[in-house]
């Protein structure tokens, strides 16, 4: 490596489509790294990565990637097959959620694989969308503070797809009240959707309600029709337990019941003495 392609950092053109391959393959897999190579050429003193080769079979292991025989076997038959006249000018790897940087592997790999003084290492964080590039300057690797995109249609006759023009209505404006039928064909199949759920409740709170109110009803005409006890107090004897007799009187339970009267000449009967008592007549006491 001469000292003079280490005083200065590469300029690195990349194409487009390149990038959004490495993109594409870093989001393949959010968890552990995955690795390739880039393909291109040194002109001009600038390192053009024109192609990429995915590197299957790696040995990934979360935090770092390694290349391995069979993946450097894939990696130059593919390179044989498709850029025979290209030359491997660095290589890319993925840092999930990490950041872009290079770590103490990365720079091991990129020292032991990729050491020409023009080869440089993508790095790209699928997590944050961020990248980066990494080339020698003055005797280590550092980070590129500039390189550049590159079209490779650029260049091309404006029509040199031939694709036909697309049908348009002669109104200028019905591109967006297409767009605006879009959106309120939208909004009704949100609103309908939503009268739906809301007839559903309707429904099932109707229901409910109809339950109860049949409930409350046939209650009510159980109580009404049906027989039911009414407790009535009837005082009782202290010395022998038993109901007293003038209570008992048919005339005076009679009376308890309010939509009843005493009949007329009907009067309670006199209390009987009660039992164990002598009965006085005058001043001679019968026992």
């Amino acid at each position: 490596m001469s000292k003079s392609a280490k005083d200065k950092h590469a300029n690195v053109r990349i194409s487009t489509e390149v990038a959004r391959q490495i993109r594409q393959h870093a989001r393949s897999n959010l968890k552990t790294e995955v690795c390739g190579v880039l393909i291109g050429g040194f002109e001009d003193g600038c390192t053009h990565v024109r192609a990429s080769i995915g590197g299957a079979n790696a040995a990934q292991g979360g935090a770092h990637v390694t290349f391995t025989q069979d993946t450097w076997e894939h990696i130059y038959k593919i390179k044989d097959r498709n850029f025979p006249d290209e030359r491997i000018v660095g290589w890319y790897h993925s840092h999930p959620g990490f950041g872009i940087f290079l770590s103490d592997h990365d720079t091991f790999i990129h020292k032991n694989f990729f050491s020409a003084p023009e080869q440089v290492a993508w790095v790209f964080d699928p997590h944050s969308d961020e990248e980066g590039c990494f080339g020698w300057h003055s005797g280590r690797l550092e980070r590129i503070p500039r390189f550049s995109f590159t079209d490779a249609h650029g260049g091309e006759p404006a029509n040199a797809a031939n694709k036909p023009e697309p049908r348009r209505s002669p109104d200028p404006d019905s591109e967006w009240e297409e767009e605006t039928v879009r959106n309120a064909k939208s909004n009704d199949n949100d609103d309908s959707g939503s009268d739906e759920d809301l007839s559903k409740l309707a429904r099932t709170a109707t229901m409910i309600f109809s339950h109860l109110a049949v409930l409350l009803i046939g209650g009510l005409l159980v109580w009404y029709f049906l027989p039911h006890i009414v407790v009535l107090p009837v005082p009782v004897d202290p010395q022998t337990g038993r109901p007293l007799k003038e209570f008992m009187d048919r005339n005076f339970l009679n009376s308890l019941s309010p939509n009843s009267a005493p009949a007329p000449g009907n009067s309670p009967a006199p209390a009987a003495p009660a039992a164990g008592k002598p009965q006085t007549k005058g001043n001679d006491a019968q026992p």
